[in-house]
């Protein structure tokens, strides 16, 4: 994916969506009440508790070390809400396995030579294109059951995207042959059910992520982005209905504002996992501007951060797009052949 910062206006419901939306519901504070009656600090024991407390917190200050600050790119703030968007507890027994650190992605899926050399590199996630009409590389002669579970044998962590129908508007030229016709819904809901049996095919389980692949489209077109937002909620809707994940990935400033001005909205149908590209240069998963702080909280969030970047480990050289990420992963169930004598 090739998806670069561009801007558009968020976009209301499509007029075709077969759901209601519904308001937002309250955000809960993350503050604990103040006490109704707090103690008087006047009296004399009072005033020599609070006293030995202080020297406490200020010995304790003392021994406090600083965090290195490479670490605030990986950990979260405190959430304002644990609820996931499209409801359900990241917390729970059955929700996906996640992986918080570096991943890439390439067009295509690279040799198991290659995986095994990349190993030593910064990088233990990879994005992988495994369907959908609109893939910039649609054979993927190395992709199959026994690359999946060879791969996750390795200890790499998988991402899968799906590029299907494009945006009516989309920017690249080479997607325009892609695009989502005039029935967004309907089709939305058929490319879905063939994502997930592209899934099933690879042994990637049930509870596996699926990343909607969304490139950037014209800013400011309200019917393109009606007509993409019926079809995306459709997409999710159908693969959360098999017992898949529904992520997304789009640029920040078209398809990830558009949808979290849906968030906000109330309206239901969306992805569970927001990957947002925005070419920085540097990670920044938690301080994306077009994302409200307790969006896509906890767990739920990549950042495709550079794009289009050669590498070399091990001696191949890829190019790549560079992302950070905590964030759910593939379960894979199938089972790797053992080496041959």
């Amino acid at each position: 994916m090739s998806t670069h910062a561009t801007s558009t206006a968020a976009s209301s419901a499509a007029a075709s969506d077969p759901e209601p939306t519904r308001a937002p519901a309250p955000v809960p504070s993350s503050e604990p009440p103040a006490p109704a009656h707090p103690p008087s600090a006047s009296a004399p024991g009072a005033r020599a508790v609070l006293a030995a407390l202080l020297a406490v917190l200020a010995g304790a200050a003392l021994l406090t070390v600083p965090a290195p600050a490479s670490a605030a790119l990986l950990t979260a703030p405190a959430p304002v809400s644990a609820a996931r968007p499209g409801g359900g507890d990241p917390a729970a027994p059955d929700a996906p396995a996640r992986y918080t650190g570096q991943a890439f992605d390439t067009c295509d899926a690279p040799s198991l030579e290659v995986m095994k050399a990349w190993r030593d590199s910064p990088y233990g996630a990879v994005g992988i294109y495994f369907g959908g009409r609109g893939r910039g590389c649609p054979v993927q002669r190395e992709l199959n059951p026994a690359w999946v579970a060879s791969a996750h044998a390795m200890g790499w962590r998988l991402l899968p995207l799906f590029v299907g129908s494009q945006a009516p508007c989309v920017i690249a030229a080479a997607k325009r042959p892609f695009a989502i016709g005039g029935s967004p819904w309907s089709e939305g809901t058929r490319e879905g059910g063939e994502a997930v049996r592209a899934a099933r095919a690879l042994g990637l389980d049930a509870g596996s992520p699926l990343y909607l692949d969304i490139e950037a489209y014209r800013p400011g077109d309200a019917d393109c982005a009606a007509t993409t937002l019926s079809f995306v909620r459709a997409w999710n809707r159908e693969v959360r209905r098999l017992g898949y994940v529904p992520g997304y990935y789009s640029s920040a400033d078209t398809g990830v504002r558009d949808i979290e001005a849906q968030r906000r909205a109330g309206t239901k149908d969306l992805p569970e996992v927001m990957w947002f590209a925005r070419w920085l240069g540097r990670p920044a998963l938690y301080s994306e501007p077009e994302l409200a702080p307790e969006a896509w909280m906890p767990h739920s969030r990549i950042h495709q951060y550079a794009g289009n970047v050669a590498e070399s480990y091990g001696g191949h050289r890829l190019r790549i797009d560079r992302n950070v990420m905590d964030a759910p992963v593939a379960r894979v169930t199938t089972t790797a052949s053992p080496p041959r004598p």
